[in-house]
């Protein structure tokens, strides 16, 4: 604790979480102009206030982590990746990569009569006035699987093996320990935070929703998050900054990158877009900080995925925009 409270990086990230904040309320002046109907009755000082809630329920998953990893053989993350060299212009050349796949989806979307394609469908979480169509749904996470997943999987694959890329498992026991613990924490507060959640279905919608959430946001989301981030920047990031700590950190600001034009985001002038941008940040960089937490711990990138993304949030919270997008009554 007092390693990560007198590094460099972590008190840097506090203060500009406070300025953020501060901005918000200074911009915001009492409302948000995001289009999230499964907050808009939720009044305005809880919306500003639940980033931070959920940051410190991140704390606490993290604590879990560690406790329950802390007699297992930690796996060197940053013997996996190459020499700094190396690490650095494949660092480089990811991050441009991934930054161009973003701007493609932004063109492609509007381009078919749809909404610019970021690393989630529009809806997801909290719903949107517009819901998707199928059509939609589907060239986007076909597009985020082929861009962000296949690709750089089969490029980095053809160089290093499963185990360098984070996906394989040293200890399967405590993987399995740790996914199930974790997961059902996430769960119970995601149930207790979002109202419009799985339980809001029937038995024949929980029946086709659940496996169809979870497919599509496997295909659109998990797995573009995993091979793009966690199998392949995050040895890169411990190998040249030599810290646990700094990779963490730099996992999440990767992860909130990726999200840069969520569905619910408002661009239509400078403060519209100066908060849709601080609440990607703060919404985003708490989770992908989890993930490398997971995945930094067990070497194992699909710990992260079936503990805190496949299954909650995108089938315990979006379970039910499936079944409205795709008509399960």
């Amino acid at each position: 604790m007092k390693a990560v409270l007198r590094h460099r990086g972590v008190q840097i990230t506090v203060a500009l979480w406070i300025l953020a904040n501060v901005a918000v309320l200074w911009l915001a002046r009492g409302s948000l102009p995001f289009d999230r109907p499964a907050v808009a009755q939720v009044p305005f000082a809880v919306q500003v206030a639940a980033p931070t809630i959920g940051m410190i329920e991140i704390f606490v998953l993290m604590a879990v982590v560690f406790l329950v990893t802390r007699k297992r053989v930690i796996p060197d993350i940053a013997a996996r990746a190459p020499d700094r060299r190396v690490a650095r212009r494949e660092t480089i050349a990811v991050l441009a990569y991934a930054a161009l796949g973003q701007v493609g989806g932004w063109i492609l979307g509007p381009a078919l009569g749809y909404r610019p394609f970021s690393f989630h469908i529009a809806g997801t979480l909290y719903g949107c006035t517009v819901t998707p169509g199928r059509t939609e749904v589907g060239i986007w996470a076909l597009y985020n699987f082929v861009v962000f997943a296949v690709a750089p999987y089969l490029y980095f694959r053809r160089r290093y093996t499963s185990t360098e890329l984070n996906l394989h498992s040293s200890n399967r026991r405590n993987d399995t320990l740790l996914i199930v613990i974790v997961l059902a924490i996430e769960s119970a507060f995601q149930l207790l935070v979002f109202r419009n959640n799985i339980l809001s279905l029937t038995p024949k919608q929980l029946l086709l929703g659940a496996p169809l959430s979870f497919a599509l946001f496997f295909i659109g989301t998990v797995m573009p998050t995993m091979i793009l981030i966690y199998a392949i920047l995050l040895p890169r990031y411990l190998k040249l900054t030599g810290s646990a700590i700094s990779t963490v950190l730099l996992g999440g600001l990767t992860y909130a990158g990726m999200h840069v034009v969520e569905g619910w985001s408002a661009f239509d002038s400078p403060r519209d877009t100066a908060l849709s941008l601080i609440f990607v940040l703060l919404g985003y960089f708490g989770p992908g900080m989890i993930k490398g937490v997971l995945t930094l711990r067990t070497g194992n990138a699909w710990v992260h995925v079936f503990a805190y993304h496949a299954v909650a949030p995108h089938v315990i919270i979006d379970a039910p925009l499936m079944v409205k997008i795709f008509g399960i009554a």
